[in-house]
């Protein structure tokens, strides 16, 4: 979500209305109603931003921070995201070696650095913001199911990102398609954004991850009787196939296809 949205939705949770939001910060209800829907042509100042952190009842700064990032030159936003990407990938790396606890590693003198280097490796999430990086975790076919590798990463982490500006899932996950049988809506060499929080329908483009064999695919997604699922390809040259939904382990809702003009 961009900053306008964000704010919006938290006036709507509220039960605020434009008029009572504008009555109580002391700016107009046009400039506030330019600023929900992204029109506003100067981005809106620290003194309005202080004031709608308060009546909208959000955590002292996040208004600001969320502005300052969306402000900044897109090359320095680039670096700094990427940043905090890698950060949370070491602050993984170093808890799992905590949990493991395994005898190469020394964990209690670990666990005493890192105390006093003060990192906190619990820091799971980036803050809030207008989008996130999301990891490109493999490659998924758009043909036969295919044997699947996530890297051995934790949830969130890889060795690539790409950005999307209105994802807010945490464990949002981005693939590359490969074949043809989800054409023309999708190509070989796509990068598509999945997001396990959205609710699947029938006919959704799908992420699908069988238990056994251990095989993704990516196709429509439609739910027969009897716990059956057929696996639709969007390419009229490719055959449906039928599973027993004991099969299937994860259903990913497509969200996003991510391409450059």
């Amino acid at each position: 979500m961009s900053l306008g949205q964000i704010i919006r939705k938290k006036r709507e949770q509220l039960n605020l209305t434009l008029d009572e939001v504008s009555n109580r910060i002391g700016f107009s209800k046009p400039y506030l109603s330019t600023i929900e829907t992204g029109k506003v042509k100067n981005p809106p100042g620290d003194k309005l931003l202080t004031r709608l952190e308060k009546i909208l009842e959000f955590e002292p700064g996040l208004l600001l921070h969320i502005a300052h990032i969306e402000g900044l030159p897109a090359d320095v936003r680039q670096e700094y995201e990427s940043a905090e990407a890698e950060s949370q990938k070491w602050r993984h790396i170093v808890k799992n070696l905590v949990d493991e606890k395994d005898e190469k590693v020394d964990a209690s003198r670990l666990s005493k650095l890192l105390a006093q280097s003060d990192l906190n490796i619990e820091q799971d999430n980036l803050p809030l913001s207008a989008g996130r990086l999301v990891p490109v975790i493999n490659k998924v076919s758009a043909g036969y199911p295919s044997d699947f590798n996530d890297l051995d990463y934790p949830v969130g982490i890889a060795d690539d990102y790409i950005r999307c500006p209105d994802m807010h899932d945490p464990n949002a996950f981005a693939v590359r398609v490969v074949g043809d049988s989800m054409e023309p809506k999708f190509h070989e060499g796509d990068i598509v954004i999945f997001s396990p929080a959205a609710e699947v329908h029938n006919g959704d483009d799908c992420f699908v991850r069988f238990a056994m064999p251990h095989e993704t695919t990516f196709k429509r997604v439609f739910f027969e009787s009897e716990n059956k699922i057929r696996l639709q390809p969007r390419n009229e040259k490719y055959s449906p196939t039928i599973v027993d939904g004991k099969r299937i382990n994860g259903l990913y809702r497509a969200v996003v296809k991510h391409e450059k003009l």
